[in-house]
């Protein structure tokens, strides 16, 4: 998009949280990541990278506040407040009926209750309201700074079935106390309809957002290692499901009967343990698998492939030496960041380094593999080919471990640039590489990680091969979910051998132009891998935003090889599945790599009566590698209320995973269906969803109300929200390629991360010597902006400074260090006043009136749209419409 090369940077860039201990040489370009830190202001020296206002994006744990790295004793993080709140107060409802909220008054002017942060130096507290409530409506109590006040202050604690976490915008503690923390699973329900017939009454989606290895904040403990010896984990003879808080014991604690499948199982010698007087064994306090909610086991080698114990991983990195990637600086930034960044490769524990072993390989039209052994004087350099039948051509030397090869390491790092220093070659072979990388892992019988780092499409002759069949005219038609598939399988039975062999595969793209994402990421999607992008990528203006990503991606925690299965109680099971991974049958998730970030989303289908008494369960069991080669199973264990009555269904919701839920099916709706039937198909559900909580739920009331239940009063304006996002109408500047990139980019996002980024963060940035409190974050809309005032928006992929036409001169000078409003540049590298604090990251600087301005108003997602996407209000008179065509 040509007004945004000015800025060199593509529109759908993500920067992500920074996470796990970074090297002192390394901290000085941390994103704009980690959330504020509450409490006293924080030392920006000690803590480059803390942004007051910012609680973005969320990567880190599950939930979003806590996204920061493990250092220990930090003050937890705020986060900001989200949307504004539709719809007013209905007079009180009888008592047995849940709150509920009526016809929606004027959005009313910002969100209630100030941001309780640090201050930020030079930027203060909110300026009086411009817009105030409209006479005789009622000013609508704030959801987010509700549940703040309510919740955020005492811990969570899990020891209760089916209670509704706090918000992913609160900031709180969890107390494991025997199911799992909403940091590992939310559900879409925390009750769930006794019989089918109910569900499909309520149409409300049946689901859980698992994120399996989520980073936890320091104050909460990490999951238990169990490890039971040769005989392994305890577990039921007919399900295999594992031993866990839920399991009943019987006949003094001679046997269990499992809480799954009812089937009773002896319990083995070792594990034998008496019983007290109320039927709980008297070790329960000393065993994490009969009193924690999450917890893992030491795998057997029965858990091993081919009953062989697992090596360590390996990391492969595959650079890109074609004309672009090097004349942009690109393969010198790569070469000089792995240098000290192969210092830092995950490790186990309190393991002195890091059991992963490394390679290199370069390519353009050809793959160049390099020897690395400790006992040579220089790299050595080997070049293959035929590409058409792709093999590794040495095995030792190779794969080596950081610390023997380093000096030959360091050597070929300041080669590589040098060697391709004056290449001609345009073309990349790109499937060739990979075929590569997973021929290497083979022959070392391990599994791993490539870094492959990529800049075009690959049109050179070679298995993989792609032609440019970017077609805007596709748009709107029933042939655009062609723009969302591969245009060969030749990908797909790739991503099948990579995951046979546990070869994840992250991907970072470096495109000037159609680079066909929809087919490149098909390997990294199918393996759980990372894709990340960099349009008309410069180093001056990108290489902090691209570092930090590369840093946070090569340092997360990785489990290798993995299989995740989740078991159910009688009465439901899981039935679909959305994320990044393979199924080869119904029920086993596959995935080479899953990392810290990843979610797995599962839906759950009646297949018969569930009763209140015994609720529901649901155990979720990832086996895989770690970074060190030990073979585990993580286990994460939940149980929720069964509901005879609609109403405690619905008072029992979590909008911002109903949300997460939705995005997801609909996102994988577009591969097979025209983009306007998935769009009518979600307003559809909604609307059935809110016409029957109003049906058998609500008071009586006249026709002319909008009635919505409690926890559903933001479910209108983020639905609205995901209809106007890119993947279903895309804006003007949207590429092909944008479009894929986020489809595939949401698909494993958590429930904290879909919340930001479908209802952007925006907040005034004033300056008033007097105030140290940041501002409240106001509505996204552009009759918020006041053109004295200046800005920030934020979604967890891009940062907009938005300056307003009038803003005092003093300002810009002190902000921007130009004298005039008409000297500010949009590709301004760095905003001074916050420089240090925002680690040098790249913020896209937008005029008012300029032509940048259109870009940043797509983010404003309560106004209508350029493209023809409805603004909230007319949103909601048409889901109101909706909902009473089908009551009448």
């Amino acid at each position: 998009s040509g007004s945004f090369s000015a800025t060199g940077s593509g529109l759908y860039t993500p920067y992500t949280a920074s996470q796990g201990p970074l090297p002192p040489s390394v901290s000085q370009g941390l994103p704009l990541a980690q959330p504020p830190f509450s409490g006293q202001p924080v030392s920006t020296q000690r803590l480059p990278t803390q942004v007051p206002g910012f609680a973005s994006p969320p990567s880190s744990t599950g939930i979003g506040p806590s996204s920061y790295p493990p250092t220990t004793g930090a003050p937890r993080p705020p986060t900001m407040p989200g949307p504004p709140l539709p719809v007013q107060t209905a007079a009180g409802p009888p008592t047995s009926q849940p709150n509920h909220v009526s016809s929606p008054p004027p959005p009313p002017s910002t969100l209630s209750g100030p941001y309780q942060g640090p201050p930020m130096s030079g930027l203060r507290g909110p300026p009086p309201p411009t817009h105030p409530p409209q006479p005789g409506y009622q000013m609508q109590q704030n959801v987010i700074e509700d549940d703040r006040s309510n919740r955020g202050s005492e811990p969570f604690v899990t020891g209760v079935r089916g209670q509704v976490p706090p918000l992913v915008t609160t900031n709180f503690l969890v107390k494991d106390q025997g199911n799992a923390s909403p940091r590992y699973i939310r559900c879409t329900s925390y009750n769930i309809p006794c019989t089918s017939d109910m569900a499909k009454q309520s149409q409300v989606p049946l689901a859980a957002v698992i994120k399996p290895l989520a980073t936890l904040p320091p104050d909460e403990t990490l999951p238990y290692l169990v490890d039971h010896g040769e005989s392994g984990p305890v577990r039921c003879n007919r399900c295999k499901a594992y031993m866990c808080p839920f399991m009943q014991f019987i006949e003094g604690g001679r046997r269990f009967q499992c809480c799954f499948c009812s089937c009773v199982t002896e319990v083995p010698p070792h594990y034998f343990q008496h019983l007290d007087h109320t039927g709980k064994r008297v070790d329960f306090y000393d065993r994490p698998e009969l009193s924690l909610g999450s917890y893992e086991f030491l795998a057997t080698v029965d858990y091993c492939k081919n009953n062989k114990f697992p090596s360590p991983p390996a990391f492969i990195f595959m650079i890109d030496v074609s004309y672009n990637a090097v004349k942009s600086g690109l393969v010198r930034l790569i070469c000089e960041e792995l240098k000290s960044l192969l210092d830092y490769l995950p490790r186990e524990g309190n393991m002195e380094e890091s059991a992963i072993r490394v390679g290199f390989v370069t390519y353009n039209k050809v793959l160049h593999f390099y020897n690395v052994k400790s006992s040579l004087a220089q790299p050595q350099m080997m070049v293959v080919s035929d590409v058409a039948d792709m093999f590794v051509p040495l095995l030792d030397g190779f794969l080596v471990n950081v610390n023997e090869s380093r000096t030959v390491i360091i050597s070929l790092l300041d080669q590589i640039p040098e060697m391709f220093a004056d290449t001609r070659e345009t073309e990349t072979v790109f499937g060739p590489v990979i075929q590569a990388g997973l021929e290497a892992l083979k022959a070392a019988e391990c599994a791993g990680k490539l870094f492959i780092f990529h800049t075009s499409l690959p049109i050179a002759e070679a298995p993989g091969k792609l032609k440019n069949r970017d077609d805007k005219k596709l748009i709107n038609t029933d042939k655009e979910k062609t723009l969302f598939q591969p245009q060969t399988s030749f990908y797909n039975n790739l991503a099948k051998d990579c995951v046979a062999q546990g070869c994840c595969v992250d991907l970072f793209l470096f495109p000037n132009q159609y680079l066909d994402v929809a087919t490149l990421g098909i390997v990294t999607y199918q393996t759980g891998g990372s894709i990340y992008k960099y349009a008309y990528f410069q180093v001056r203006t990108d290489q902090d935003r691209f570092l930090n990503d590369l840093r946070r991606d090569v340092q997360k925690e990785v489990g290798f090889d993995a299989v995740m299965r989740v078991r159910t109680s009688t009465g439901i099971r899981a039935t679909d599945f959305f994320g990044a991974f393979f199924m080869s049958n119904t029920t086993d998730v596959e995935m080479a790599g899953l990392d810290c970030d990843k979610t797995i989303t599962v839906e759950f289908k009646h297949d018969d009566k569930l009763s209140e008494d015994s609720g529901a369960l649901l155990q979720c069991a990832l086996l895989y590698t770690s970074c060190a080669g030990q073979r585990r199973l993580r286990i994460h264990n939940l149980s929720l209320n069964c509901c005879t009555q609609l109403a405690d269904l619905y008072r029992n919701c979590e909008t911002d995973t109903l949300i997460n839920y939705l995005a997801k099916y609909a996102y994988r709706g577009v591969l097979n269906s025209p983009v306007k039937t998935v769009r009518d198909a979600l307003i559809n559900q909604c609307a059935q969803i809110l016409a029957c909580y109003r049906k058998n739920c609500a008071s009586p009331s006249s026709a002319g109300q909008l009635i919505l239940p409690e926890c559903m009063k933001l479910l209108p304006v983020y639905l609205n929200c995901v209809l106007k996002s890119d993947v279903l109408q895309p804006g003007l500047e949207v590429t092909t390629d944008d479009r894929a990139y986020i489809r595939q980019l949401v698909t494993s996002m958590d429930v904290a991360e879909t919340n930001v980024f479908f209802y952007p963060r925006l907040l005034p940035v004033v300056t008033d010597v007097d105030s140290d409190s940041l501002p409240a974050a106001i509505r996204n809309s552009e009759e918020r902006l006041s053109k004295g005032d200046i800005y920030l928006l934020e979604n967890g992929l891009n940062i907009f400074v938005w300056v307003g036409v009038n803003v005092q001169q003093g300002l810009i000078q002190n902000l921007f260090g130009v004298s005039s409003f008409s000297q500010i540049s949009s590709t301004l590298v760095s905003w001074e006043a916050v420089r240090e604090m925002l680690s040098m990251i790249i913020l896209i600087i937008v005029k008012q009136e300029d032509k940048l301005e259109m870009l940043f108003k797509q983010f404003l997602v309560e106004d209508k749209s350029l493209t023809g996407g409805a603004s909230y209000v007319d949103f909601l008179c048409h889901m109101h419409k909706e909902i009473r065509q089908l009551l009448s």
